[in-house]
């Protein structure tokens, strides 16, 4: 099982990455990948919507639960069994919290002070973070000079986007720090489970499912402890959050697996590219959010960046994403 790309904002699985060959389906791949570019870029304009009402960690357990029934409902309708084993279990909880319960978490908490558009552009180094990593903790990852340059060109384009010689005036430093943490722990999340679920017997529908459960349960436990019940739901967060789960998270999973089926990982992972681009018309258009001439610039550099790094050149590529990141990580379970 070799690790495939998920963003995010938009969610990854332990054995997304794994391309059974797939029936015909009723619409054509590009129609379904279209709408999953959509549906990943809206995701951050539904998290700063849910974010106006609802605590950071709430707006997370509800994507969690909604995405959770999406999965359950697909695992009942093809009569899919919880994977067995003990270690199996210990290590989807670990996914879950790497992959989903941490990274959906930081977003959130993000885009309480930077806008949705600067967090879907920090979701695009999801790639980068993966190349770096997976060049210390994979051993069939070998640099390239090819890919070695498209890491420094897309953290080129983070400084960038960052506006690093203006001293980071107006940025919130907190804020996009978060925002870059939870990129980074979709990576990680690939990694572990590219060394802990490799060549699991379990399908990647049930291993999914059981991956978003647990981190529902693990976000059923802090939520508790640090919020307390909303006053009021108003509709369109709640249903912000509902779109967030049930299309961000659920139905955007099951799509992505049927895309690296049909058309491979590599074709597939390329709604990474248009995920961000989305995301920062989505905040532009519909938030009124503003944008210097440094952030669209950066963009281009990071995802440029990122896309050398996604070179196969002659090598065989590791853990770098895309994914959400997620499951994780197509991204898993993962993805934004």
């Amino acid at each position: 099982m070799s690790s495939v790309p998920a963003s995010s904002a938009a969610a990854p699985s332990a054995a997304t990455a794994s391309t059974p060959s797939a029936p015909r389906r009723v619409l054509d791949w590009r129609l379904r990948f279209g709408f999953l570019s959509l549906v990943w870029g809206f995701s951050f304009l539904f998290m700063k919507v849910g974010t106006e009402s609802f605590a950071p960690f709430q707006v997370t357990l509800g994507r969690l639960a909604f995405g959770t029934a999406v999965v359950a409902a697909a695992m009942a309708v093809k009569r899919e069994r919880l994977p067995r084993g003990a270690w199996t279990w210990v290590h989807l909880t670990v996914a879950g919290f790497l992959l989903n319960a941490l990274p959906f978490s930081l977003f959130a908490f993000s885009e309480l002070t930077i806008p949705s558009s600067l967090a879907g552009i920090c979701n695009a180094t999801s790639p980068l973070w993966g190349m770096a990593l997976s060049l210390v903790a994979l051993s069939e990852d070998r640099p390239t000079r090819r890919r070695v340059a498209g890491l420094g060109i897309g953290f080129l384009g983070v400084l960038t986007v960052l506006g690093v010689w203006q001293g980071f005036h107006g940025l919130d430093v907190t804020g996009t720090a978060l925002a870059l943490l939870a990129s980074l722990s979709y990576p990680v999340g690939w990694i572990y489970v590219r060394r802990t679920l490799a060549g699991s017997s379990h399908s990647h529908l049930s291993l999914t499912g059981t991956q978003l459960g647990l981190a529902t349960l693990q976000l059923a436990v802090v939520t508790p402890l640090f919020t307390s019940v909303p006053a009021s739901f108003p509709v369109l967060p709640l249903l912000a959050v509902a779109a967030l789960g049930v299309l961000g998270t659920g139905v955007a999973f099951l799509i992505q697996y049927d895309l690296v089926a049909e058309v491979g990982p590599t074709t597939a992972q390329m709604v990474t590219y248009f995920t961000p681009v989305i995301a920062t018309a989505a905040g532009v258009a519909l938030l009124g959010e503003s944008l210097s001439w440094s952030t669209p610039v950066g963009a281009v550099i990071v995802l440029a960046g990122a896309a050398l790094t996604q070179s196969r050149s002659g090598t065989r590529r590791g853990g770098a994403a895309p994914a959400p990141q997620a499951p994780s990580p197509v991204r898993p379970a993962s993805r934004v």
